[in-house]
């Protein structure tokens, strides 16, 4: 529940406390700083620590500092959740042929999924592609999964992008590098073998943030 009066929290904190919330459901017992930072993608222990001091002194958590794990959850606030797009699917493998990068328009679409905000990460732009084929597996990227995107033009190298290539009219899913004179489009599957292709044909569509793995 959430205690009226209580000071709303920022969205660190509202990401530590919904990771730690989940971390009890799933184990049993409550996270290490070490997993906070890990789970939350926060930059340091230090800056986990910080924000549980804030947590304790407002009444979120009780920190018991002679004990490992000593993080009590007292106050369980409403996890924020949104509705994103699902606005078609994308090739982990050979790319898919598509009439036009209009097929990707968030505004088009009338499926959505909806996700917290430590997955969204509270960046704009998200959307979600369904995933067909098998060439990220090493990336932990399955046929059938959902992932979750942010609307960009530009990666750095080695992140996971959904790639137009515009000259072919397909759409496809890989890790994204610049070489000299090309640009290399890497499988995470040592089976399959990278894409290669000019610089003027490829334009970014946005970049993987999570993945939402199905089980079934």
């Amino acid at each position: 529940m959430f205690v009226k009066g209580m000071k709303a929290l920022s969205s660190k904190q509202q990401s530590i406390v919904d990771y730690i919330r989940r971390f009890l459901v799933d184990r049993g017992y409550p996270p290490s700083i070490r997993d906070i930072v890990d789970g939350c993608g926060i930059s340091s222990t230090s800056v986990v620590d910080y924000n549980l001091k804030i947590l304790d002194e407002r009444g979120y958590i009780r920190r018991h500092a002679e004990v490992s794990r000593g993080i009590e959850l007292l106050a369980w606030s409403p996890i924020s959740r949104f509705q994103v797009p699902i606005i078609g699917q994308i090739a982990a493998g050979e790319p898919i042929p598509v009439p036009t990068s209009d097929t990707w328009d968030v505004a088009a679409s009338s499926e959505t999924l909806e996700v917290t905000e430590d997955l969204t990460q509270s960046k704009e732009g998200v959307y979600a592609l369904r995933v067909k084929g098998t060439s990220m597996v090493d990336a932990l990227i399955n046929d059938g999964d959902i992932i979750l995107m942010q609307y960009v033009n530009v990666v750095e190298n080695g992140e996971m992008a959904a790639v137009w290539l515009k000259a072919e009219k397909e759409i496809t899913l890989k890790k994204v590098y610049v070489e000299p004179s090309r640009i290399r489009l890497q499988p995470a599957n040592s089976e399959m073998r990278p894409i290669y292709t000019d610089p003027e044909n490829v334009e970014i569509q946005g970049k993987v943030i999570a993945v939402i793995r199905q089980l079934v």
